[in-house]
Parts: structure tokens; sequence; C-alpha cells
């Protein structure tokens, strides 16, 4: 997935000012869900394009103070009645460090939101790091929520709600899953919303969630340098049914282990293989066998679906994977780490989440982890987002499942996908799919799923421990691997930092 940078500023910055004090009112005059839908497909395009313009957002506890411009709101803009409140015109206000805020408001179905946006690359999107919007009921003028952006992600914020006249609620939402839902604050919404935000986070005491805003970029840099391997390479592969690389580095069909001739290729399975290939070579000296990789892995499947394990293979794609992942994490950490419960993906930090249909939504169970099936897939963006935090340095390889016909109808694992969940350099988190020997954005992956299940596995991307290290030195001196078929020279690449290892045709 290849995102904008940002060498064009003034179209940037134009963008920006569509979503700031101009823009909202020729929003508020039109009174045109055109311009709501262009506010906001600018506004995610700015989010993506600024990425890489960006300062790293600061710590929680170091984002500046606004508690004091708030309690200037309180009264003329919190409380004040809808109607004179909506006819203000949106201005600056300058914190007493410098930082810029806008203040404006945005007219919602029953509902206003009063935005304290602040400045990031010259404009004032209402996402920035700091940003707050607290929203009132348009007829009784009623506090209904707050919000608070603690890092420059539309996706990610902290949520206030009121439950009684002493005491209030906190929300933690990524990517429109509740992390932390309805934990009972000793603060009211009023006073929330006056006071500076530390005072809140603290009287809340749940720091276990707050790790959630603040990822250790360094943690990432393994892969984010696998990425560039592999974008390299990517060039070089090319797709074929049922293609996958052997042991002697040659192309094979995987259902009978025959030479491919014409135009050689791999498909989702042998580009899986070859990606891991990759991660294990510098370390065993070898590629894995194709037959020990189709073997079946841990407990799947019953009494009904054993009757067409041969004829159907329902388990094929699951095997696959939990096999490579077992091969991985056995080499390049411990065979104690081989096992099928530290190789699977079993836990989500959520229970809920955000379904949305054009302007409406609505809170759904996530189904969390079923056995023989994995996740739901619309859970993955917020369930990848959480790994990326609990567990950096690990990419993933899924494989894509469903009940699907002839009849009997049966769950069958028909795909697989390797997932690349991490943030950049800037902080901006991004979800990579690698898939059939191509780059795949996340959001037409998904898409191609609807009502699909997926089932994860771990693959560590991480310094070898030194006897790897070694292991991986001898190799490269000592012995390389065969060629690849088809010819010519093949094309590797070593990281020697990292022990990443890529060869392709």
């Amino acid at each position: 997935m290849k995102f904008i940078k940002c060498g064009v500023n003034a179209i940037l910055l134009s963008a920006l000012s569509l979503l700031s004090a101009a823009g909202y009112r020729r929003y508020k005059i039109l009174g045109s869900g055109f311009f709501r839908r262009l506010a906001v497909l600018l506004s995610l395009l700015c989010f993506f394009a600024l990425s890489a313009a960006l300062a790293i957002d600061a710590p929680l506890s170091q984002i500046p103070d606004d508690s004091a411009l708030r309690r200037k709101l309180f009264e003329p803009w919190f409380t004040e009645i809808p109607s004179r409140v909506l006819a203000r015109s949106a201005y600056l206000e300058t914190l007493p460090g410098g930082e810029r805020v806008e203040v404006r408001t945005e007219l919602g179905i029953n509902e206003f939101g009063i935005v304290l946006a602040r400045e990031i690359a010259g404009g004032f999107p209402g996402w920035a790091q700091g940003s707050w919007v607290i929203t009132r009921n348009t007829g009784n003028g009623r506090l209904t929520r707050a919000r608070f952006f603690p890092r420059s992600d539309p996706y990610t914020y902290i949520q206030f709600r009121p439950l009684d006249e002493n005491r209030g609620l906190l929300d933690v939402v990524a990517y429109d899953a509740y992390i932390a839902q309805s934990v009972i604050m000793p603060l009211n919404l009023e006073r929330i919303i006056t006071i500076p935000l530390q005072d809140t986070l603290d009287a809340a005491n749940r720091q276990d969630i707050l790790r959630y805003f603040e990822p250790h970029l360094e943690n990432y840099a393994n892969v984010r340098e696998l990425i560039s391997h592999i974008r390299q390479f990517l060039p070089k592969l090319s797709f074929a049914d049922d293609g996958a690389i052997n042991e002697d580095g040659s192309y094979v069909f995987i259902s009978t282990l025959q030479p491919q001739t014409a135009n050689p290729g791999l498909n989702c399975s042998g580009f899986a293989k070859w990606l891991i290939d990759g991660l294990l070579a510098p370390v065993t000296g070898k590629r894995l066998s194709i037959s020990a990789l189709k073997q079946p892995y841990g407990t799947r499947g019953s009494s009904f679906t054993a009757p067409y394990e041969a004829s159907r293979d329902p388990f094929f794609g699951l095997d696959w994977i939990r096999n490579l992942a077992a091969a991985v994490n056995s080499t390049l950490k411990s065979p104690a780490f081989g096992v099928l419960d530290e190789i699977e993906v079993k836990e989500s930090p959520f229970s809920q989440i955000i379904l949305r249909s054009g302007r409406t939504s609505r809170i759904s169970y996530s189904t969390g982890f079923l056995p023989d099936a994995g996740f739901d897939i619309k859970d993955l963006r917020a369930l990848l987002f959480t790994l990326a935090i609990n567990e950096p340095g690990t990419i993933y390889l899924g494989a894509v499942n469903n009940e699907l016909p002839p009849k009997p109808r049966m769950r069958q694992y028909f795909h697989i996908a390797a997932l690349f969940p991490y943030f950049d350099e800037h902080g901006t988190f991004h979800i990579l799919v690698f898939e059939s020997a191509s780059e795949t954005r996340f959001n037409s992956f998904i898409a191609r799923y609807p009502n699909h299940y997926i089932n994860l596995v771990r693959i560590p991307i991480e310094n070898p421990p030194t006897s790897a290290r070694q292991r991986v030195s001898h190799a490269l001196r000592a012995s390389s691997l065969p060629p690849l078929a088809g010819g010519g020279a093949a094309f590797e690449s070593i990281a020697p930092a990292s022990g990443f290892y890529i060869r392709s045709r």
C-alpha cells in the first residue's frame, strides 16, 4: 500500500482548509450531504498524505494542556443555547505554548459537535493529537459525550460519556473496536471536559489501556525493513495456480510436485512459503518441504469432515500456515514456541465493535476467536491494530475460510495471505497485505471476503539470538542455496542486522 507524499503542500493545505473554519461555514450554509462526504474523504486523504511530513506524536503526558481554554468555552459553547452556539463563527485560539486551536461547530443528526481542533501542517482537521470533540444534543443542548484524540489518527480516540450527576464513563476506541468500554469514572462529564487531561486519566486508573496510544516506533524497524525487501522482489515474481518453489529451488505444482514448465510462478500458498523460506534459509541452509507443509497440524475438523479430507481437502490452508509458523517459531525462537498454543492467535482485547452503514452506526458484539474458523474478517483491522501494539515485531499469516458448497457445505480454508501490521517512522499505523506474489490494499482484501473468517498464526520478525546469527553467517559463507528454476542469476537480499534473507527468481 503506497501513500501520497507531502511534496505538494499547496494541495494539502487547500484540502485541509475545507475542513477548517471557512469549509465548515460553507457546509452549514449549503446543508449538503455532498460537502459532508467530501469533507470526510478529504480528511482521510489528508491523514494518509500528511503522515510522511508530520512530527512524531508526543507521549500523552506531554501533550500541551488546553484545560484553561476548555474552561473558557464552557458557558459560551458547552452550555449555551444550541441555536446561539451554532450561529457562532469558527475562530482561532492560541495556547500558552504557542499551539493554535481552531474552535468550530459541526452539525450532525440530532446532535452537533464543538470541535477544538489542534493545528497540524497548517490545517485543523479535527483529529490531530490533542483535539477534542464535545457533542451536544441539538434539541435540549445536553452534553452527550466528549472525544479526545490522543494520537494524530482519526480512528483512535478516548471517549467520555455521562453516567449520573457525579460520575462518567470512559471508552477507548481503536478502529471501531471498544478496547475498553463503560469504565466508571469518579468524575462527571462537565468536570472531565474542564480539567487537565492527565487528571482525568489518573482518575480512570487504567494505565493498561493507554499503551495503545504510545507505540514504540523502534520496535517496528525490522518489519519495515522486511517490507522494503519484499517490495524489491515482487516484480521478479509472478502468479501461477497451484505454484510453489520446492526444496531444490525449482518451480513445481503443489498438488503433484511435478515441475512447472511454461510461465512458472506462485499461488497464495506458494508465496507464503517463499516468504518463510526467505526468513529461514540463512539459519537452516535449506528451504522447507512442500510435502511436510501439507501434513495435518493440530486439532481441526471432526468426524463430519474426516471423510472429505482426500476429496475436498478442507483444511489445506490451515495446515499450511500452521506448519509454516511452527517452522519459523521453532527455528528463530525455540521449539517451545513452535506449538499450536504459541503460534495461533486466539485472544482479542475487545468484545464489541461499531458497525457503520452510511451515516448510521450500531454497536455489535464481536464473535472473538472460534475454533476451526478464527476471527470474523470484519474484526480484522482492529485486531491487527491491537496485535501491533501488544506484539511488535510480528507479522501474521492468515487463512481465509467459509462454509462453501458443494453439498454437504463445510468450512474450507481456501486462501492464504501475509498480513503486516506496523507503525511507520512517523507513528502512522498501516496494514500491508502480500498475497499470491503481489501487494494488495487492505480495504480491498477485506471487501473481497464479506462474512468470511480468518485464522491467524504468528511469524516473528526480530533479531535472531546470537547462535542463530552465527548460523546465518556460516550458511552464507559455506553453502549457497541452489539457483531457482528458469535460469539466470538468483536475486539475494541480506540485511545482516536483522537476518532477513529473501531469494527469488
